[in-house]
């Protein structure tokens, strides 16, 4: 595995990815065990927080008419409809207000897995906003590991920034493949290291 360790001077920032109620437990396109990411990343926000990293929050915000969704042509079933329950970030996730909140899949028939895919209320994208802070490296986490983490990482990676995946604070839709998928990743030293957040707490 390789370690990529923090310096003095590295600028790092974190992007926790769509841990969203429709994702969670009870919601329409739950990832299994899904909740479970959440105390990994409160305290990997904690970490941001007490070194004054920023923090980046993706969300899927969907029209509810969208060729994303089964019912028009797209993969999947209705989920994180904007301005609804199920879009809500999960009420356990401590959102600091300095937190940049990155919305991805607003125009009909657009998937965007990627957090790279999305933008801010202003209309910002989290590549230019991490730019302007100067930053090198990102933590990444969040749902689902196998299709919005994933693509998150692999645009982060060729945007030209290292790469940190947090193994214990993601969780797949297909949870059987998620090791194997994680191994590729591994292996594959082009996209990132992979830590867990107790590795990443102690470096």
């Amino acid at each position: 595995m390789k370690m990529i360790k923090r310096t003095k001077t590295e600028k790092w920032a974190l992007i926790v990815v769509d841990v969203q109620n429709d994702f969670c437990p009870g919601g329409s396109l739950a990832v299994p065990k899904g909740d479970e990411v959440i105390g990994p990343i409160n305290a990997m926000i904690s970490l941001a927080l007490k070194k004054k990293k920023p923090i980046f929050f993706s969300r899927d915000w969907h029209p509810k008419v969208t060729g994303h969704f089964k019912n028009y042509g797209g993969d999947w079933p209705p989920h994180c409809i904007m301005y609804e329950e199920g879009a809500k970030f999960h009420h356990a996730i401590k959102i600091p207000k300095s937190a940049f909140i990155i919305s991805k899949g607003m125009v009909s028939g657009e998937d965007a897995y990627s957090a790279f895919d999305g933008e801010t209320l202003d209309g910002d994208m989290i590549d230019d906003l991490l730019r302007a802070l100067k930053v090198t490296k990102v933590y990444v986490c969040g749902l689902a590991t196998d299709f919005c983490v994933k693509a998150t990482v692999i645009s982060a990676s060729e945007a030209g920034y290292k790469v940190v995946l947090l193994r214990d604070a993601c969780r797949a839709v297909f949870p059987d493949k998620e090791a194997e998928l994680l191994k590729t990743m591994e292996e594959d030293e082009e996209y990132c290291s992979i830590l867990t957040t107790k590795d990443a707490l102690e470096q």
